[in-house]
């Protein structure tokens, strides 16, 4: 009688454990009840690249601007702040025709990203290493781009990993590992974490 028990517990529980039907979904994230208003510092840039910050920090102020979750504000005015570096900028020529000119770009950007809480003095998130990446036919190729027009679709991009990472919460969006980094790979030995990414 006991095994006969024993057997429909153990298949009850394969039988729950074996539904497709299951799915984790965790409790959304949200930023505290007290931010309404968020301000967008302008972005830091770490690379030899002129003029990168501008363009990040416009597209993240209007991808606030179109979600309108929450109002974008002067930071002297607001209750969270967005704070970001431009730390790698890489462009990279992977396919060349037959005399050795590249026809084929990768152009790779990371970011860290974090939002400050003015009134708690602390950072509620950060993502050390937002990555995003553009793979794109030189401009004398048919549906071919400059390198500002695949800047301007990584801004894209961007931008809208920051404003769903702030309205959505954690999980929405990922930083890379920092051991995949560029120039990562011989600072640290292996596993060790840096403190001050």
């Amino acid at each position: 009688m006991k095994k006969t028990v024993l057997m429909a517990a153990l298949l009850g529980l394969a039988a729950c454990g074996g539904s497709s039907d299951i799915i984790y979904r965790p409790a959304e994230q949200k930023l505290p009840i007290y931010i309404k208003h968020i301000a967008i510092r302008p972005f830091a840039n770490k690379t030899q690249q002129f003029g990168l910050e501008e363009k990040i920090t416009l597209k993240v102020i209007d991808e606030f601007l179109k979600n309108g979750e929450y109002t974008v504000s002067p930071e002297s005015a607001s209750q969270g702040v967005v704070v970001g570096e431009i730390s790698h900028y890489i462009l990279t020529p992977i396919q060349y025709d037959v005399n050795l000119v590249p026809t084929v770009y990768k152009l790779n950007v990371i970011a860290g990203v974090r939002l400050l809480d003015r009134e708690q003095n602390r950072f509620l998130w950060e993502e050390p290493a937002l990555q995003v990446t553009k793979m794109y036919s030189a401009a004398n190729l048919p549906g071919g781009l400059t390198e500002e027009q695949a800047r301007e679709a990584l801004w894209e991009i961007l931008a809208k990993d920051v404003v769903l990472r702030t309205v959505s919460g954690f999980g929405s969006v990922s930083s890379t590992s920092q051991k995949r980094l560029p120039g990562n790979q011989d600072k640290q030995p292996a596993g060790t974490v840096n403190p001050n990414p």
